[in-house]
């Protein structure tokens, strides 16, 4: 074909358009998010059970640039233990606000998300780095489903008093970042909250007796497991053959334990990540 040939044909679009007029053209339905698997999603009756983590709505400031708003509560008490405006909502920006907050708060017995990055993917169990790090501590994963919000209510109970403290957004980061300083304390510490009888979150929280370990241990099993170790690729190696598990385990050990000839019980410390089948040559997640 010429290039002045080529030239005279229709723009891809422009089909796309015309097929569509004339009902030429299926919309496909979109695909159901699928949640990461979660331990049961468990109402907390005491301070520290459960965090939940996640980001309120990013907003533009006076300058221009984008304001990610990172949030950790305690479910219980509902005291806003984390409340930092990010440049960006990477795993690498929030782990450092979590050790601070691990440090100074101790550690959770769970930790509730969605099933967004960085907090979890859709590898093997949801895991990402930062969920590995978590279970490391003995923190357990609840996850809620997509499309409810409802099920971290308490959670988004705070961004929704936080949205009306920023409509009016500050200049720059550092400007922003001291309004969430103040709105973090008014909350906290003078708020009345009609959930907690009318006093502040403050009057109703106390920390963890599980403190933050100077060293994060690696993960140990029982007498009767099989070890295996996450190579760079994901990988490991059974019975002869590669087997992927998760680019979030890369480094760490996986337990197995037999429960038939073919099938193999696969564990992150706690947490079960599903079976291999030595034929299929795959670790299946539970349901």
């Amino acid at each position: 074909m010429q290039g002045h040939e080529r030239e005279q044909l229709p723009a891809r679009s422009s089909v796309g358009d015309l097929f569509k007029r004339h009902g030429l053209v299926r919309r496909r339905k979109p695909r159901a998010a699928r949640a990461a698997r979660s331990a049961p999603l468990n109402h907390a009756q005491a301070p520290i059970a459960l965090w939940s983590v996640d980001f309120k709505g990013q907003f533009r400031l006076g300058n221009g640039r984008w304001c990610y708003p990172l949030t950790v509560s305690d479910n219980a008490s509902r005291y806003l233990l984390v409340c930092r405006g990010m440049e960006h909502p990477t795993e690498r920006g929030v782990w450092p606000h979590m050790e601070l907050a691990f440090r100074e708060f101790g550690l959770p017995r769970a930790m509730r998300s969605d099933n967004g990055s960085p907090f979890a993917s859709s590898g093997l169990a949801g895991l990402t780095k930062l969920s590995v790090w978590w279970l490391k501590l003995g923190i357990g994963l609840e996850r809620i489903m997509p499309g409810h919000p409802e099920q971290n209510a308490r959670h988004e109970r705070i961004h929704r008093t936080l949205s009306e403290d920023i409509e009016q957004p500050r200049h720059d980061l550092a400007a922003q970042q001291r309004r969430l300083n103040w709105f973090q304390h008014y909350y906290n510490e003078e708020r009345p909250h009609d959930a907690l009888h009318g006093v502040p979150p403050a009057r109703c929280y106390s920390g963890s007796p599980r403190p933050y370990p100077r060293r994060v241990c690696t993960p140990e099993y029982p007498v009767g497991f099989t070890v295996r170790q996450v190579r760079s690729n994901g990988q490991i190696k059974w019975q002869g053959h590669m087997v992927f598990v998760a680019q979030a385990l890369i480094g760490e050990p996986i337990g197995l334990w037999q429960v038939t000839d073919d099938d193999w019980q696969v564990w992150f410390c706690h947490l079960n990540l599903g079976l291999l089948n030595v034929r299929r040559n795959k670790i299946e997640q539970p349901i």
